[in-house]
């Protein structure tokens, strides 16, 4: 969880409650939430772990919250997308690509939330996120199979059949944590190219993608 939420720039504490469950009091009543979603992988000693697909509907929560929707508002959509998709984790999902701007009105709809939201509003925020989401992200047998994390570029990628999931360099394989570190150890670039057998462009961009997340 803490590697999900420094990739994603999101606080720890928000991914446990979201995937914990949490409680909170109203008047003297305790109301317990529960948890989005359960994630791909069990427990360890009381520590969520999250596989892939949790990280891109993770990804794809934090758009939609960055747009000004409430955590409501997408819990509601998310249950009703996953039966619209037939999937656990439909935002993760090719049809939510295609159809999640009119999943998630449909969603609103039948919650009554299109009374008191601006609908042609929330139209065009709902596509907008969806589609700048996706345009970074790689579909494989309808499912999301990679993510590019760094602006979309194809030089970093997160795959999950590749180093554990870690933030790589694409085409080498090589933890762009590795890099920077590299760079930092070595004093620069063109030392860690020689120890690496990679171009420039490539470390360059591992240091770069690494100094945005410890900006975040």
């Amino acid at each position: 969880m803490p590697e999900a939420a420094r990739l994603l720039k999101i606080a720890p504490l928000s991914i446990r409650r979201w995937l914990g469950g949490y409680t909170y009091r109203n008047g003297d009543e305790a109301v317990k939430m529960p948890p989005l979603w359960q994630p791909q992988l069990p427990a360890y000693e009381d520590h969520i772990e999250l596989g892939f697909r949790d990280l891109i509907e993770l990804l794809m929560i934090k758009g939609f919250l960055d747009a000004g929707l409430t955590l409501i508002t997408i819990r509601n959509c998310l249950e009703y997308a996953r039966e619209c998709v037939d999937d656990d984790r439909p935002f993760s999902t090719r049809r939510f690509r295609t159809d999640g701007r009119t999943i998630f009105l449909e969603s609103l709809r039948q919650t009554g939330e299109d009374e008191v939201l601006d609908l042609r509003k929330r139209q065009y925020v709902i596509r907008q996120v969806i589609d700048r989401t996706f345009k970074d992200l790689d579909l494989a047998d309808d499912i999301v199979a990679r993510w590019r994390p760094f602006n979309g570029k194809q030089s970093i990628v997160v795959d999950p059949k590749r180093a554990f999931g870690q933030p790589i360099a694409a085409e080498f394989g090589i933890p762009t944590v590795t890099l920077a570190d590299a760079v930092v150890a070595e004093g620069s670039i063109p030392r860690v190219c020689a120890l690496y057998d990679v171009p420039a462009s490539v470390v360059s961009d591992a240091v770069d993608f690494e100094q945005s997340l410890l900006a975040a």
